[in-house]
């Protein structure tokens, strides 16, 4: 897997995915604490551990050129949340693997951002890193997120207990999504 001297940067028509700002922050932390973007998750997030993950979506940008990028409107540089890469190495059982994935603001959902963002991302993944394949793994309560993933063309392959939550957890049982580069190379080759 590549890492990259500089930070890279991805746009779409309507969506710049860059670097993470101190003034993220604020915006992030609005979107960590709101009950409905945080339903498919065990909790919200604090301040602290809100900046915290920004922080280390940030150094590992700043590490690797890619990541979870933060992700803003074209028309205002708004920040609506983020979108990207990250490398699981050890985590799963599925491990290694890289997973896309993505939060928004809610007042961003349902106009199609996700999956534009999430779209560049695999060309990225599949072209400039070389990646075999590319997962995405959510709570199988989460069916807005699957129907993303869906969209991505990307296939069911399992469901696994995530191994942070006790499997008694509402939220334990989880779905791996996953797309080949292979599919991912039909897929561009179909819609052009």
């Amino acid at each position: 897997m590549k890492d990259f001297h500089s930070v890279i940067q991805l746009e779409t028509p309507r969506l710049i995915l860059r670097q993470w700002k101190d003034a993220d922050f604020q915006e992030f932390y609005a979107l960590n604490s709101d009950i409905d973007v945080m339903r498919y998750f065990p909790c919200v997030l604090t301040r602290h551990e809100s900046d915290l993950l920004a922080s280390k979506f940030q150094n590992i940008i700043s590490t690797t050129g890619w990541g979870f990028w933060a992700v803003e409107l074209k028309e205002n540089h708004q920040f609506i949340g983020f979108v990207g890469l990250q490398s699981q190495p050890t985590q799963f059982d599925f491990s290694p693997c890289v997973e896309i994935g993505w939060r928004l603001a809610k007042q961003y959902w349902h106009q199609g951002y996700a999956t534009e963002a999430a779209q560049i991302c695999l060309q990225f993944a599949f072209e400039q890193l070389a990646l075999k394949d590319v997962v995405s793994f959510t709570t199988k309560l989460n069916i807005p997120s699957q129907k993303v993933m869906q969209r991505l063309n990307m296939q069911l392959i399992s469901e696994f207990n995530h191994p942070r939550l006790e499997a008694t957890h509402s939220l334990a049982c989880h779905v791996l999504y996953r797309i080949t580069q292979r599919t991912y190379c039909q897929t561009v080759n179909t819609t052009k």
